[in-house]
């Protein structure tokens, strides 16, 4: 079992060296010093003490302590069999992976191990790193560093590729750019995914490579050339795939600071700006909410030259460090997030319960469940869920009543049992029983959707009637069309179905599957059909590039919106490259033969005899010899 130093509030706190405390703070940003630390305070009211309800979400830390980590394929670490690995700088300085010795091991729990300071107290040799050993390099900071490293790339031509998954069984917001610091170089080729449902499908958040139109078919782009329009936009980068010289120089990013800054502000000054725009963009809070992410390494670093086939122990992937800075998501209404028996759970508060805080707790259901919000800023709205109303005076609606048709019975038997409801309705503050009882009936189970339900003598079956929370299904338990199961939640979570959200121009429909994935029109992508596959451009949809700047027009066309190029006059084809000259004659030049530009012909009245005024005309024309091109004159 590995062992990781995680930050500890605050008893741990004074044991820290100065620096560590010092790198700490400014690993804070002011999001994270302004964050919603407080669920609830005491306050004074006329009827005495109270409880004031705030919104409230958990500390920022480091989530990569609470990550179930997976390589694929699983025997892609080196050391078995032993094996000699060298430097991409000199093929001659080499070193030996040996998984079966400890102290020249590289397993993958050292991307995630602590990487003391060079000469610290903390530093113990080769066991220091939580009793694995392994290689130690020199760290980008002058520290020492221990790392997982990667088989050789010895099946060339074969591609050498690698899955980096982390999973946290729940799900987690990022608050800080996602760091990988590589040993090795950084890989000619990566694609960072994020997964939504616990990684059933994935979709990409960022594309590097040293080449982005070559490997994806994609311009090259940068996070800071993003716009607030633009801010869950995947783009490619080509600044991270760079062959590095200095040591620092080897890192990869996930730019999330950037991507808020175009609401905060630089240095996230405006930090209420930010919450805004989560409050209302449910894309953008989504983009950085994630279950488990994904680190494709697709090609090795080659050094910007052909690939020795000769010495291929030089091409390899080694990483020594990976950063996920986070939070758990409680939906704003919890502190804390636990870690017991290796699953992450929110500390609810507000009366919630669940992983998430995703609904309400048994008896404190007097109205629907619903996430906090951020504003008003500071302390914005906990929407706690309050108690079962049950008194005079109470909202009775909060009180369910339960319908039921008897289509079998006689009219005497259903009158009876009308009466029986009526009397009922009348009496309702003496009812005790709730929702919670209501969904315990095996005839009328609506898991909290409704609260009627109908016997069908045809089928013997009793069915939920008026489904509410875009819900469906004998007892509610499936989504409308347009809506898929949000499997986070409980099924009677009232946020259990979540909108689809198909892009118009880019789905078939606005139905989606299980896991969000819309149905995709022919050239596009994406879980909401909002990307276009290599080939195609989106203008109100994917079209297929007829040119642009690397495809384009020959002999002088003009390339309008990608889709088609305009041709100068003689030339034809998709791209202008067929010449209309298919024959001497027929491009009109001086050695093609001489144009006979034909007389104006006079205007003719309607009740004129026309043929015999065109006699001379004709004879005039015979006469000239053979019959040349007659070009109107205009």
């Amino acid at each position: 079992m590995r062992q990781r130093r995680g930050i500890m509030w605050p008893g741990v706190q004074a044991l820290l060296s100065a620096q560590a405390c010092w790198l700490l703070l400014g690993a804070l940003t002011s999001a994270e010093r302004d964050r919603y630390d407080q669920c609830k305070s005491m306050i004074h009211t006329e009827e005495g003490p109270a409880w004031e309800y705030h919104a409230c979400q958990p500390e920022a830390t480091d989530m990569t302590k609470f990550a179930k980590v997976r390589l694929d394929p699983p025997d892609i670490t080196c050391g078995t069999p032993p094996d000699h690995f060298c430097t991409l700088e000199n093929p001659y300085l080499c070193n030996l992976c040996d998984a079966s010795t400890p102290q020249l091991s590289h397993p993958a729990e050292l991307m995630f191990d602590s990487e003391p300071a060079l000469g610290s107290p903390s530093y113990g040799g080769y066991g220091g790193h939580g009793g694995h050993g392994g290689h130690v390099g020199v760290g980008a900071q002058g520290g020492l560093s221990t790392y997982w490293q990667s088989v050789s790339w010895h099946r060339h031509p074969e591609p050498l590729r690698v899955n980096i998954t982390m999973s946290w069984g729940k799900t987690i917001e990022l608050t800080d750019d996602v760091v990988i610091t590589f040993e090795s170089r950084r890989p000619s080729a990566m694609v960072l995914e994020k997964s939504l449902d616990y990684g059933r499908t994935w979709t990409a958040v960022q594309y590097y490579a040293d080449d982005c139109y070559e490997l994806f078919r994609r311009e090259a782009r940068r996070a800071l050339d993003l716009t607030q329009a633009s801010a869950t936009q995947v783009v490619c980068t080509e600044e991270y795939s760079r062959s590095f010289v200095a040591k620092q120089d080897r890192t990869v990013r996930f730019e999330v600071l950037n991507r808020t800054a175009l609401f905060a502000g630089v240095g996230l000054r405006n930090v209420a700006s930010l919450y805004a725009r989560l409050d209302v963009d449910s894309e953008l809070r989504r983009f950085f909410t994630l279950t488990d992410l994904r680190a494709r390494l697709l090609q090795p670093a080659t050094g910007d030259t052909f690939i020795d086939k000769e010495n291929l122990k030089k091409y390899y992937y080694a990483i020594s460090n990976v950063q996920v800075r986070g939070r758990c998501t409680c939906n704003l209404h919890a502190r804390e997030c636990k870690f017991e028996k290796g699953q992450l759970l929110c500390d609810c508060e507000h009366n919630t319960t669940g992983s998430d805080c995703g609904k309400c707790k048994r008896g404190y259901r007097g109205r629907l469940w619903k996430a906090g919000t951020y504003l008003p800023y500071p302390n914005g709205m906990p929407n706690e869920c309050t108690a079962n109303t049950d008194g005079l005076g109470g909202n009775f609606g909060a009180v369910p009543k339960y319908e039921r048709v008897w289509p079998s019975a006689s009219s005497l038997e259903a009158s009876h049992h009308k009466q029986a409801a009526s009397k009922a309705d009348a009496f309702l503050p003496s009812i005790s029983s709730s929702l919670e009882e209501l969904d315990t009936n095996p005839e009328c189970s609506c898991n909290g959707h409704s609260n009627r339900c109908s016997y069908i003598d045809v089928l013997n079956i009793v069915t939920c009637v008026s489904c509410k929370d875009n819900t469906r299904g004998q007892h509610c338990q499936l989504c409308r069309p347009g809506f898929y199961r949000n499997f986070s939640v409980d099924l009677d979570n009232p946020n259990m179905c979540i909108k689809c959200e198909c892009n118009n121009f880019g789905a078939m429909h606005d139905r989606c599957n299980d896991s969000g994935k819309c149905e995709c029109k022919e050239g596009t992508s994406g879980l909401k059909c909002d990307e276009c596959q290599p080939g195609f451009h989106w203008n109100r949809g994917c079209h297929p590039i007829v040119c642009d700047e690397f495809l384009r027009c020959e002999n002088g066309g003009t390339c309008v919106q990608r889709q088609r190029c305009a041709c100068v006059s003689g030339y034809e084809g998709v791209l202008c490259e067929k010449s209309r000259c298919t024959s001497p004659n027929s491009c009109g030049s001086n050695s093609a033969g001489r144009r006979l530009r034909a007389p104006a012909l006079p205007m003719l009245a309607a009740s004129s005899s026309s043929p015999l005024l065109l006699l001379p005309l004709l004879v005039a024309l015979i006469s000239t010899g053979p019959v040349q091109t007659l070009v109107p004159t205009r």
